[in-house]
């Protein structure tokens, strides 16, 4: 969870009330947030601050600043209502165009308006710090989201975002003297402390974004650097908010929680200026931001049985409006609440959201511990955690130990070194892999046994070990992957245990009741293996397909593979002996 340092005294003056360190630590903790240090002792004699740093949930976006921590506990504490936030002039008067070479680098913007704002030094570095905040969080190191913030006296709308190429971008970075174009830029923060993790981000491409004004004037290079053009400073009155992106929602999300946070500093408390986005790729428009509020339905009905209450519509109301929340009864059913959702909380998706907060608003202290009162009521186990768990007291009765390796591995691990060939269509792969060893999720559960082997092969042979675990291969469900239960055990030896490998997967069989089929050709239930020369894992002859009827009649069904592996195979894991594996999908045993 992020971890937010916040100046204890202004934090106290927003609240309205000086706490004792026992005292602000109980308000965390109802509140659903935790004080994980205060430095008053840390910096006594010195000119440093006293700060409160508070751990907040990674989803509360509003509460990545003090402002937003003290707007959420006022509002906690019946001290404040929730901000009512307004665009003037409802008609922009400035516009961005968004041009249609974005669409090959970042394709998303949105941008605002700060009328007639005032900083001091505080506020000032609270604005910095926010926009830090939520390009390590939300916009996961600017792949996802950047901003860039602008004096908008210095600039002349409207305003364009297009992709150029490198060489056409010139301009003088912030806190820079020299003007450089896009490729010397690039040479230039390759070798800086804090934005060469960005550089790679757009390195490659063979256009770098830009956002332009009227005269062609260079206001940033998301997701990199601004311009010392438009620098914004303590003085500046008026500031201009860009926002580029690769993902939409994000993007809406971001420029929300800046213009909600800050807009308490204009002369008109809590009042946007809006943008005319125009999208020349799909000659649509739209005004940003977005502060209309969505609405939530919420069935009371849920709420009380979740937490075990016989709440009124207005008690539950009154709770929900601590946690900035209004709702109204619904006209058309009296068990429904339509809870309105302000731009401060992205986080609330579901009823469930609004539950947790009606949860959070009562106390978590008060609510009554109860028991469910029927069976019908008390959970079960997935069903193919049941079968898994029938292959795993099987395999382990037989005399083999159980191993749970990670899921994540290299490239070459669930593939090369199997001697398999990645087509394409079945790994996920991670965007953005901490190490070699974890670039993709596994399909197959043969890398983790063999590196177990590996990590454990001066012990005593035979090695036998097994596992239960998923896979995950990519589908055309909504998410784009699906997980899948399998089973696997390997023998590894002086000999290659073939036979011991069969013989397991003939007991696991017989206990999940299912016949040895000696002619699979009369259609009835059971299983058999034929000989499989296509998959390269295994010494050729020596590897074989597993089949399974699930009825008398049915097609039957691939479920899996058995075999000695191939000495390359072995090899390239660094295993000096042989070794026979199994590996079949459990999830058709359901």
């Amino acid at each position: 969870m992020p971890t937010i340092p916040v100046d204890k005294a202004d934090l106290y003056e927003l609240l309205g009330k000086t706490y004792t360190t026992e005292e602000f630590d109980e308000l965390c903790f109802q509140f659903g947030i935790e004080l994980d240090e205060d430095t008053t002792e840390d910096v006594k004699g010195t000119d440093e601050r006293p700060q409160l740093k508070i751990e907040i949930p990674a989803n509360r976006y509003d509460m990545l600043c003090i402002e937003g921590i003290a707007q959420a506990l006022n509002e906690y504490l019946g001290n404040a209502k929730q901000p009512n936030y307004t665009l003037k002039p409802e008609n922009p008067e400035i516009s961005l165009t968004i041009k249609e070479s974005t669409e090959q680098i970042r394709p998303y913007a949105c941008a605002a308006v700060l009328r007639n704002i005032k900083f001091n030094q505080r506020s000032y570095d609270s604005f910095i710090a926010l926009q830090d905040k939520l390009h390590t969080n939300l916009c996961r190191h600017r792949t996802l989201v950047a901003m860039g913030t602008h004096d908008l006296d210095t600039l002349k709308a409207p305003f364009t975002y297009e992709a150029l190429p490198p060489t056409d971008i010139k301009f003088i970075p912030l806190n820079q003297t020299k003007e450089m174009n896009g490729n010397e830029m690039i040479e230039f923060y390759k070798n800086e402390k804090n934005l060469s993790k960005y550089v790679p981000i757009i390195e490659n491409s063979p256009v770098f974004p830009v956002i332009l004004d009227a005269e062609r004037t260079v206001c940033s290079v998301p997701p990199l650097i601004n311009s010392n053009h438009s620098k914004i400073t303590l003085n500046t009155r008026n500031v201009f908010l860009d926002i580029t992106a690769t993902d939409k929602t994000k993007a809406e999300i971001v420029v929300n929680q800046l213009v909600a946070m800050f807009s308490r500093y204009c002369d008109e408390p809590f009042t946007v200026e809006p943008v005319k986005i125009i999208s020349e790729h799909n000659g649509q428009s739209r005004i940003c931001p977005n502060i209309s509020q969505r609405i939530v339905p919420t069935e009371m009905s849920y709420i009380n049985s979740c937490l075990s209450l016989k709440l009124t519509p207005e008690e539950i109301a009154a709770l929900l409006k601590k946690m900035s929340l209004n709702s109204t009864l619904n006209k058309e059913d009296s068990n429904i609440l339509d809870v309105t959702v302000p731009i401060t909380r992205p986080d609330i998706l579901h009823q469930c959201d609004v539950m947790e907060d009606a949860a959070i608003g009562f106390g978590y202290d008060n609510l009554k511990r109860t028991f469910p009162k029927t069976e019908a009521t008390i959970a079960e186990p997935l069903p193919i955690n049941k079968v898994s768990d029938i292959l795993r007291v099987a395999t382990a009765q037989s005399g083999w130990l159980e191993v749970m390796p990670l899921t994540l591995c290299s490239h070459n691990e669930n593939f090369a070194f199997l001697n398999h060939v990645d087509d394409g269509t079945k790994v996920v792969k991670l965007a953005n892999p901490k190490t070699v060893e974890y670039e993709v999720v596994r399909t197959t559960l043969v890398p983790g046994i063999l590196k177990t082997i590996k990590e454990n092969r001066n012990h005593t042979l035979p090695i036998k070990v097994f596992e239960s675990g998923d896979i995950v291969l990519k589908d055309d469900v909504e998410r784009g992957a699906r997980n899948e239960r399998h089973w696997a055990a390997a023998y590894a030896g002086k000999t290659s245990g073939f036979e011991a490998i069969q013989g397991l997967l003939g007991k696991i069989m017989q206990t999940l009741r299912t016949p040895w089929l000696e002619t699979p050709s009369k259609g009835e239930k059971g299983y058999w293996i034929e000989e499989d020369k296509s998959d390269a894992m295994y010494f050729p002859g020596r590897g074989a397909r597993v089949f399974y009827r699930a009825k008398d009649g049915e097609e039957a069904q691939h479920i899996g593979s058995l075999g000695v592996l191939h000495p390359e195979v072995v090899s390239k894991f660094e295993l000096g002996f042989a070794l026979s594996i199994v590996e079949i999908n459990a999830e058709v045993f359901l």
